[in-house]
């Protein structure tokens, strides 16, 4: 059995944050409706990557069922009305105001089914000063700071990934979890809010610190650490960049003796605790790379691994489609495709989910169906009233 099994989670969705949570909640069984608009989440135009299909939409929609919906019409409304009724979970991430004046706002549904967990996820929130704000994943990375830390001395970079939506999906998980729990002790569902902008804000807690209260945020520095060292990428002789991390001094002392061979600039003043390496970064980078220039990157991390340095390669993502710790599935895109992608996250160690092929809808593919279905409920309610 599934942990989820028997759970109905409704959403109408977009993009990437909500549908993200929605496919933990599906992977984890629960039954998930997608209401979606005639043309479909916009995200299944983003690309074509995914044997002709969108990836973003192959990666965050497999196994849910696709209802196309106005719900500004009458018949789609009150079968919109039926699904949420029969729900344990509804998930909103459509612009601040939108499902309220559509008469689905998250304070009339709890007030209506009070066993109902609502979520509704932003952009910045709902307040007056930023809720006309129309919010994307690299739009929130330069609202929050985020691209201003990121990237190399000379140039901001944005986060080679939707790192705020993807953020905002898993946090807006555990809280519709964490609702789950509360009510199978107190009977009450929950209204939960979630923004990409808080998420990020929350990530950027240590910046901020050490803007408000220390010497200034820290400031970009490509592949190295803002404050440790060494603790960055060190090119070898044959052009490949091998990241390393120091964590302590006995580790620092290792790395002399065992990696640069020379014991003596463990005792060097300038390098004695790890907030002097940070002092003296030019001075201590210049003598590792005096190093890892005459070592192959075979040779340097055979010297690593005797160290017991921490390190690892700073592969492309060709490097890490053959990676020895990349666990794969097959899932189907919603023209009738498969591709490979990475396995879920979380594994059970001690129960194995039976392996099934699970698809990503095609738009509304599974509207008459779903219609029916509810229809035939309500009757049943009717007669059994």
């Amino acid at each position: 059995m599934q942990p989820l099994e028997g759970v109905l989670v409704v959403s109408i969705e977009q993009a990437l944050a909500a549908p993200l949570c929605t496919a933990r909640l599906a992977e984890a069984g629960a039954r998930v409706i997608k209401v979606e608009r005639a043309e479909g989440d916009f995200a299944r135009g983003y690309d074509q990557a995914a044997q002709g299909a969108s990836s973003y939409f192959t990666w965050t929609n497999q196994g849910k069922d696709s209802v196309a919906l106005n719900f500004r019409e009458p018949k789609d409304a009150e079968l919109l009305e039926s699904l949420i009724a029969k729900a344990d979970v509804f998930i909103q991430n459509l612009a601040p105001g939108a499902m309220a004046r559509a008469g689905f706002g998250s304070t009339d549904l709890r007030h209506k089914y009070p066993q109902l967990i609502t979520l509704d996820i932003t952009g910045y929130g709902e307040s007056d000063a930023v809720k006309h704000l129309k919010a994307y994943d690299f739009l929130i990375q330069a609202e929050s700071g985020l691209t201003g830390i990121s990237g190399g001395v000379n140039e901001m970079g944005r986060i080679g990934v939707s790192i705020c939506d993807i953020g905002a999906g898993m946090t807006a998980h555990a809280a519709v979890l964490e609702a789950l729990i509360q009510r199978s002790v107190s009977g009450q569902g929950a209204a939960l809010a979630v923004s990409l902008f808080d998420v990020a804000a929350d990530w950027m807690s240590v910046p901020l610190i050490h803007e408000e209260y220390g010497n200034g945020a820290p400031k970009r520095v490509g592949l190295q650490h803002p404050s440790m060292a060494p603790y960055g990428a060190f090119q070898t002789q044959d052009g490949a960049l091998t990241l390393i991390s120091v964590q302590n001094d006995r580790e620092w002392v290792r790395f002399c003796v065992d990696v640069l061979e020379n014991a003596t600039v463990a005792e060097d003043p300038r390098f004695s605790s790890n907030n002097e390496r940070v002092c003296h970064r030019e001075a201590l980078e210049a003598v590792i790379a005096a190093v890892t220039e005459t070592l192959t990157q075979e040779q340097f991390k055979a010297r690593l691994s005797k160290a017991g340095i921490a390190f690892g390669g700073v592969n492309s993502v060709a490097e890490l489609a053959s990676h020895p710790a990349l666990r794969r599935r097959t899932v189907g895109t919603d023209n009738g495709d498969t591709v490979s992608i990475p396995e879920s996250p979380v594994r059970w160690l001690d129960h194995i989910r039976p392996s099934q092929l699970r698809h990503a809808p095609a738009v509304g593919a599974d509207t008459a169906r779903v219609r029916q279905e509810f229809a035939l409920q309500h009757k049943k309610e009717v007669r059994h009233v």
